[in-house]
């Protein structure tokens, strides 16, 4: 099993399936608008304009789980990612990505963080977890982790 197993729905209501992102390097990310860590876009949109002619993607999924920081419709998350962060990378439908609810793939990706990498549940927005070409879950992030700092992780996983 691996990321390409899940199939997920996109922020415009799409079903997607993961598998097509098959051989791309991954940064999955739950996102929220209305917290501390939202200028987080800027850098996340930043990695995806730098990294994607290379085989990069940014997944964004909204969450609300985290003091109700992600409250709008899945079209007003989407205006205000756009207006507010020009973020071009897919942005996904909201999902709960901790407790008996939390949408299969953040189960997944939570419970298959190989160690020293592993940070545990999801602590709240803007938690990231990076993902290499084969689908497998790479390494997780806090969500306090600025974009920027995952770039050497994101180059070492481009070049393999």
């Amino acid at each position: 099993m691996s990321v390409y197993s899940f199939t997920v729905k996109t922020i415009d209501g799409e079903q997607q399936s993961l598998a097509d992102y098959k051989g791309n390097v991954l940064l999955i990310v739950n996102t929220a608008s209305a917290c501390g860590l939202t200028p987080h876009y800027k850098g996340l949109q930043s990695l995806y304009e730098a990294y994607k002619d290379q085989g990069f993607a940014v997944l964004g999924f909204p969450c609300n789980q985290f003091a109700g920081q992600e409250p709008g419709t899945e079209e007003e998350i989407k205006q205000f990612c756009e207006l507010n962060y020009n973020v071009t990378f897919p942005m996904f439908a909201k999902v709960n990505v901790k407790g008996e609810n939390a949408h299969p793939l953040f189960r997944y990706l939570v419970d298959n963080v190989p160690e020293p990498y592993r940070t545990g549940e999801i602590e709240w927005n803007f938690a990231k977890f990076l993902v290499n070409r084969e689908g497998d879950v790479v390494k997780q992030f806090g969500a306090r982790t600025e974009p920027a700092l995952l770039e050497e992780d994101i180059a070492a996983e481009l070049k393999k």
